[in-house]
């Protein structure tokens, strides 16, 4: 049973994590996710637990940092270089980019570079407006950091959460990209800092725990490559 849910609002991929994502207009998206979304991040070197990782958690001007292509944008390239706050253009893998970040966060850090990419839980987030909007109106979306937001014909805040188990495929073509729904995205401190200032807003989670226990969009894997664009349709496939 093919049900249509809604169209994509935007798409955005994050070259590093935890730095400042990239809109797109269209996207291939394969088994790893968005073509370029994640597959780099800082890895604290002294830290030998599970997640390494170097995220705005623990140094929240990384959200400042700004990754970009130089050259002829595409939809299918990852980032080259980085642009700090204070404007200066570091190569994404240079020293003088590793030591900077290092100076900021006082300790030793590499870049980490892995083609699977580096995801908290599964490679595509997914978020509707009327999601965010019930959390706050015209709240900022970069708060989310999703790479899918949608936008629903009903408009009923938190409708990805009945979504989990199913399918959603993306177009109407018969090999269109699709992707199974495989968890609620429970929201951490991220949801809090303004990505222009990094100030926080202990409110923003506040609301997320009290309207839906902490929860606000869906993480997803690939079951079938394709192409994402803005404005495609998206169409629940519900699995028996």
């Amino acid at each position: 049973m093919k049900q249509e849910i809604g169209v994509i609002k935007a798409l955005y991929r994050y070259p590093v994590k935890s730095m400042a994502g990239e809109e797109l207009d269209s996207s291939e998206v394969g088994w790893h996710g968005l073509h370029g979304d994640r597959r780099f991040a800082f890895r604290r070197v002294s830290d030998t637990s599970g997640f390494p990782w170097l995220t705005a958690s623990k140094l929240r001007e990384l959200l400042l940092f700004k990754p970009f292509m130089e050259g002829e944008p595409s939809a299918n390239n990852s980032a080259t270089h980085v642009c700090s706050p204070e404007g200066i253009v570091f190569a994404l893998q240079s020293d003088e980019l590793r030591q900077e970040i290092s100076r900021r966060f006082k300790g030793d850090v590499e870049l980490m570079h892995l083609k699977q990419g580096i995801f908290d839980e599964a490679p595509v987030s997914l978020i509707s407006l009327a999601t965010m909007n019930a959390i706050e109106p015209d709240i900022d979306v970069r708060r989310f950091r999703p790479n899918i937001v949608i936008e629903t014909p009903e408009n009923t805040p938190f409708a990805e959460d009945a979504w989990v188990g199913q399918s959603i495929m993306f177009g109407d073509a018969e090999d269109a990209a699709m992707l199974s729904i495989t968890m609620k995205d429970e929201r951490c401190v991220m949801i809090t800092f303004d990505p222009d200032t990094t100030q926080s807003n202990p409110t923003v989670m506040k609301t997320v725990v009290r309207l839906n226990n902490n929860y606000a969009g869906v993480y997803s894997t690939v079951t079938r490559i394709g192409t994402l664009a803005v404005g495609q349709k998206l169409y629940l496939i519900k699995n028996r």
